[in-house]
């Protein structure tokens, strides 16, 4: 990645107002990402900050997905996450930038010394872990791959089977230092057909929490068709989408669990980080 200057992350002036309407400037670009995302910096009224800008143009073609729709989904995960009061994804907009439309978001500096999943030689998950299942370190040797029992982990993974998140990886994990968990690229979320993969499957079967099956409650009627947010949804998604939306909340609350793998295609996106 391109070296930047530092930037401050916690302007006083609304992150979202900041975000719509302030003046991008390109400082460098995440060139490991698969689809174009640059680091900007962002301006207005004397507040600056730092963001992220996924314009549409840069996006690759998916089979699975429609073209040109990827920063609509990064925009409606926030939407979602916000619904739910957990507040797990970074300020994200859609708006107009140096190549164009596309996703902007509040940039996030994870805290380096958190540590949320880990290999291990057990067979079994120790205490304040969760275990996930075998990985392939050598030729000859596996190890188990676990990953931290928090409830803020924990509440990503109910997020990410109601946006129904296909790519729930390491990386996108991002622990601040104030002891927040942010969650960030949310590109391939929202398709109607079953797509969840992540590496978040600890909780796998158990039965949720209170606090989940409340906001689930909570997220059911929000989603009502007529409602604010289902109103803000369909410019973000497609008619078939939010329907498919409305079910899975009904469907975990009828379960009353977290779901489990489908064993139909990979639970598991590659690479796992």
């Amino acid at each position: 990645m391109t070296d930047v200057p530092s930037l401050p992350t916690a302007p006083t002036l609304p992150v979202i107002e900041l975000l719509t309407r302030g003046e991008l400037t390109v400082r460098g670009q995440v060139r490991e990402a698969s689809n174009a995302v640059l680091l900007c910096s962002v301006t207005h009224d004397g507040e600056e900050a730092a963001c992220v800008y996924k314009p549409v143009a840069g996006e690759r073609p998916l089979w699975d997905f429609p073209d040109g729709t990827l920063a609509q989904r990064e925009v409606a995960a926030y939407e979602l996450s916000e619904a739910t009061g957990w507040g797990l994804v970074p300020p994200t907009v859609l708006r107009d930038g140096p190549y164009g439309q596309g996703m902007v978001q509040l940039w996030i500096e994870a805290d380096p010394s958190a540590t949320l999943l880990a290999l291990t030689e057990d067979e079994e998950a120790g205490e304040g872990w969760k275990a996930v299942g075998p990985a392939q370190v050598g030729e000859d040797r596996t190890a188990l791959l676990v990953h931290a029992d928090s409830p803020d982990l924990r509440r990503l993974a109910v997020l990410d089977a109601v946006i129904n998140n296909g790519d729930r990886k390491g990386g996108h994990l991002l622990p601040a230092p104030d002891g927040r968990l942010y969650a960030i690229d949310h590109g391939v979320t929202f398709n109607a057909e079953d797509k969840l993969r992540t590496l978040l499957w600890g909780w796998a079967g158990e039965e949720l929490p209170a606090e989940a099956t409340e906001m689930l409650d909570r997220l059911d009627r929000s989603l009502a068709p007529g409602s604010p947010l289902a109103t803000r949804l369909a410019q973000l998604l497609t008619e078939t989408e939010v329907r498919a939306l409305r079910m899975r909340v009904t469907a975990l609350r009828a379960s009353g669990r977290h779901p489990e793998p489908s064993g139909r295609w990979p639970a598991i996106p590659w690479p796992p980080v």
